[in-house]
């Protein structure tokens, strides 16, 4: 089913309502995680659309974005690597990258749309999409309906701490944005995915409330409410491996580790990991990436993709 042209009625998206204390030990000043971390007039939420298909057209630009920024961070690797987003009309399909175009060149114009069946629907379809990637993406947008966007590549740490098939430790403030269930290890590996069982113990093992999860012998993956917080995720995710490895390093050396203890981790998870923080966490790689590529990524039907004029 391809994407109608007018829709009066679109899913908004999704908005944090979670209240949380300005301070730890301050129960009578309940804000939101976003107004917490905003010291003056806060920065606005998550943008809303009144059609489909506006938000398809900043979904699009943000999910070019996204790809963008993996590539200037290095998160390619051939053919490797995909990124989902699930349509706002028909959340029975997801858009994804075309297979074997560079990330740094990606456009909304060459997004593909595939559906659950794996049949290419709507978008471009001079290129198939990542086979594996329909697999395993399709299972998390199946088993996850709070998902609308999902992040695998095969970025050098986020393969080097693969090998451990062990979860990031809570070693600084950063990491505690995968603390707790937020964190998953998937500890099978039986090669490339190509088989829709795989997909689903992948997804199984992601859980209910997972936002990244390490693939052992694989790579890294991540989920959000919106690409801009998958892909926050992912790089941040990446970023926190070679940390790990770091550290792993010094420790051999008979340096102790220091960790940050669970009454704190789970505070700052609680501070920094609602939709709208995690969304405006990667507003500044998009918005430098907007400027370095002179909005090629932006789609003909955006009227902006940056802050603050959505």
């Amino acid at each position: 089913m391809a994407p109608s042209a007018v829709q009066a009625n679109p899913t908004p998206v999704v908005q944090s309502k979670q209240l949380v204390p300005r301070a730890q030990d301050d129960e009578a000043k309940e804000l939101t995680p976003l107004q917490a971390i905003s010291q003056g007039v806060c920065l606005p939420g998550i943008p809303l659309f009144s059609s489909y298909d506006k938000h398809r057209a900043w979904m699009l630009s943000h999910l070019s974005a996204s790809f963008r920024v993996f590539a200037r961070n290095n998160l390619t690797e051939g053919m490797s690597g995909h990124i989902s987003v699930r349509d706002p009309e028909h959340p029975h399909t997801f858009w994804t990258n075309p297979l074997g175009k560079h990330f740094g060149l990606l456009k909304p114009s060459d997004m593909v749309l595939v559906d659950y069946d794996g049949k290419v629907v709507g978008g471009n379809t001079s290129r198939p999409a990542n086979a594996a990637g329909f697999l395993i993406h399709s299972a998390i947008h199946k088993a996850r309906p709070d998902v609308n966007a999902a992040c695998h590549c095969h970025g050098v740490a986020g393969k080097a701490w693969s090998a451990f098939a062990r979860p990031l430790e809570m070693l600084n403030q950063d990491v505690c944005y995968f603390y707790g269930d937020a964190q998953a290890v998937y500890k099978d590996f039986g090669g490339v995915v190509f088989s829709e069982e795989e997909g689903q113990k992948l997804a199984a093992a992601l859980g209910p409330k997972g936002k990244g999860m390490v693939l052992r012998n694989h790579g890294l993956l991540t989920v959000g409410g919106t690409v801009d917080e998958a892909a926050f995720l992912y790089t941040l995710m990446e970023r926190s491996c070679d940390v790990q490895l770091k550290v792993e390093a010094a420790a051999a050396s008979g340096i102790p580790k220091v960790y940050v203890d669970d009454a704190a981790a789970a505070y700052t998870f609680k501070m920094s990991s609602d939709p709208e923080s995690l969304y405006w966490e990667f507003q500044p790689d998009l918005e430098y990436e907007y400027e370095m590529s002179n909005g090629a990524f932006k789609h003909p039907d955006c009227d902006t993709v940056v802050w603050p004029g959505y």
